[in-house]
């Protein structure tokens, strides 16, 4: 509850102050991870348009790099239902026919974090909320933009090919 009522309060601030909020609460959290371990749930969204684009996002905390929008989820959430979810919120667009091409492990920033990986169509305009997420386009597979990590671009191959089968 109280976070919730934080989270509300926080969207009335300016950008500005909510961005430098998210990067202090980034850097909280990412402690807490640390010293916790806790085991972390959440999902990354493959976004594909008409001409096989997929949608990537950057953040206004953490790495500057892009990556596919996501988040995450509500305890007991089905990971199809966070992943439409955290797309809507983030970006402003729908995603259609939502389906799960992946799920990893791995630890991040000391924490376990278990992240589905899900695709969809979807159409439209990004409208990215300048607050959480600062750009959002649109990118041809193997045409990544160059501040993507390594691992990344590697695993975003993976996944598309998963998500064709």
């Amino acid at each position: 509850m109280l976070l919730l009522m934080a989270e509300r309060l926080l969207g009335l601030a300016p950008a500005p102050l909510h961005r430098f909020a998210l990067r202090l609460a980034h850097k909280v959290r990412r402690r807490w991870w640390r010293i916790r371990k806790p085991q972390l749930q959440g999902c990354r969204v493959l976004g594909i348009d008409a001409q096989g684009r997929v949608l990537l996002v950057r953040h206004s905390y953490g790495s500057a790099n892009w990556m596919p929008p996501g988040g995450g989820m509500k305890p007991g959430e089905d990971p199809l239902v966070a992943a439409a979810r955290e797309f809507r919120e983030e970006i402003g667009i729908v995603l259609e026919a939502p389906h799960l091409v992946a799920t990893t492990h791995d630890a991040f920033h000391g924490a376990d974090n278990v992240s589905y990986v899900v695709a969809g169509r979807c159409s439209g305009a990004p409208a990215p909320d300048g607050r959480e997420i600062v750009a959002a386009e649109f990118f041809t597979p193997g045409e990544w933009p160059s501040a993507m990590s390594d691992w990344l671009k590697k695993q975003m191959g993976e996944w598309l090919e998963a998500e064709k089968q």
